[in-house]
């Protein structure tokens, strides 16, 4: 880790998926946030997070950072962290992918396992990090990523206006997945106030009730869970809400597992990407997006937010994709078309 590291967070390079980019006649760009130091988009929340909890005067050198994550903001966090002299404590669910523990660890930080619950119970990992902070709150800072608008300030401020300047202004459309909401909101909120043309399409995961509240403000599941981690919830949050403030999204759809690890396999066989599985979810939810305007070279952007090296145990290995069912798919021609007739 450089002393700058924290200056390289961000300016990531926008690739197009040449394949999937001929196949819908649009041009599919992913936004390589893998490149951030941390690996992930998260990053940008992290260090926007803790240098705001720094200038408030709430996050103070003796505390120890504590956040409940999935994953990536925990490691952003600890990469932080580490690079400005704080300790980091990170309570996750102990059914996200093996590689994701190694990360954490790798930046110093303390790992906190709980079991994978639903948030209604008191041992999620998100309750089980506040109630830690609210114990102690002389020694831990609750980064807070689901409410603290930090989140969304990272990217209004930034990924916005580097995918605006990257694309000169012309960016059509902007699909990705929500966790936390703070990606979705702050960009959108920043390409809709530059081009209120701009359309903006959600990517829900089976499990997740976004897609549902979107179209009937009913919170409802599909009934089926997702490999996808990090992604998809089932209440509002302040981080997303902006996005509903400011009336940035015109629609969302509900991407199946079995598509999205289609689609990663045809990425990783025809543009050597490695797709990690929020980032599989977020280029079939681009795919679609495109497939329903096929044909007119519109500019389509999505998040390359982690890559594939955090979910080999589970998105390219066969064993466990047999437990989930996940071994027989739909062909790409047959989800072509699919998505070239389907709205939702």
């Amino acid at each position: 880790m450089t002393a700058d590291s924290l200056d390289k967070i961000g300016n990531t390079p926008l690739v197009l998926i040449k394949s999937l980019s001929e196949l819908s006649g649009n041009n599919i760009y992913l936004k390589c946030e893998n490149l951030n130091p941390g690996g992930s988009i998260k990053d940008r929340a992290a260090k926007q997070m803790v240098l705001d909890g720094i200038e408030n005067g709430t996050l103070k050198k003796e505390m120890t950072i504590i956040e409940g994550t999935a994953g990536n903001t925990g490691i952003g966090l600890a990469m932080v962290a580490r690079e400005l002299g704080y300790k980091m404590m990170v309570v996750m669910p102990d059914d996200q992918a093996k590689e994701k523990d190694y990360e954490i660890l790798k930046f110093g930080a303390e790992l906190k396992k709980v079991p994978a619950v639903p948030f209604t119970n008191p041992n999620h990992f998100f309750h089980t990090a506040r109630r830690m902070a609210e114990e102690e709150p002389e020694k831990y800072w609750f980064a807070n990523q689901f409410e603290n608008l930090s989140n969304f300030k990272a990217h209004y401020d930034t990924t916005g206006p580097e995918i605006y300047n990257q694309l000169d202004g012309k960016v059509d459309v902007l699909s990705c997945a929500a966790g936390t909401g703070g990606t979705i909101a702050g960009t959108s909120c920043y390409l809709k106030k530059m081009n209120k043309q701009t359309k903006v399409y959600l990517v829900d995961p089976d499990g997740s009730g976004l897609h549902s509240y979107l179209s009937s403000t009913d919170w409802k599941s599909n009934g089926l869970t997702s490999i996808t981690e990090g992604v998809g919830i089932m209440r509002l949050v302040p981080n997303f809400n902006q996005a509903l403030l400011n009336s940035t999204i015109d629609g969302s759809f509900n991407i199946s597992d079995k598509d999205l690890v289609t689609i990663a396999n045809y990425v990783r066989a025809n543009d050597n990407i490695l797709l990690g599985s929020s980032s599989a979810l977020n280029t079939c939810g681009a795919f679609k997006a495109s497939m329903m305007n096929k044909g007119q070279n519109l500019n389509i952007v999505t998040f390359f937010c982690d890559a594939g090296e955090r979910t080999l145990s589970k998105l390219y290995n066969k064993e466990f994709l047999e437990t989930k069912n996940l071994h027989v798919l739909d062909s790409i021609e047959q989800i072509t078309e699919r998505f070239g007739v389907t709205k939702e």
